[in-house]
């Protein structure tokens, strides 16, 4: 067997075995305990459909939610209601904004939060 083929029969064991961890992983949304399922629940209709590591990222928010200020839980409930309501395209143009802010110096970043928020405290009082 040349080295091509077992280089390419390798990479689809390891790819098949990572898919299988990931399965063996998930938690279907009825197996969720009743905290998990009250902070995620604006994901119930999505839950089984989301990547491995998404659900494992929404777990950990779920985990966390408790230790929150209720501030940050209120912040943490709208996003995720906010999310669920979006189509895909809107979560990836939302995905693709979020990765060019990260890819900005801090000094611009800043900038832009400080002018969101003033264009924000702007509308409320309208």
């Amino acid at each position: 067997m040349d080295f091509q083929r077992q280089l390419l029969i390798l990479c689809l064991v390891l790819w098949a075995q990572s898919g299988f961890a990931d399965e063996q992983n998930f938690v279907p949304w009825n197996n969720l305990n009743d905290q998990q399922r009250q902070v995620l629940s604006p994901l119930s209709d999505e839950w089984d459909q989301l990547r491995p590591w998404q659900r494992e990222r929404m777990l950990d928010i779920a985990r966390d939610f408790q230790k929150m200020t209720p501030e940050q839980q209120s912040k943490v409930q709208n996003r995720l209601r906010d999310w669920s309501r979006m189509t895909p395209y809107e979560r990836e143009n939302a995905r693709k904004r979020f990765q060019q802010f990260q890819a900005l110096p801090p000094e611009k970043r800043q900038e832009l939060r400080r002018r969101w928020q003033e264009n924000r405290s702007g509308n409320e009082t309208e």
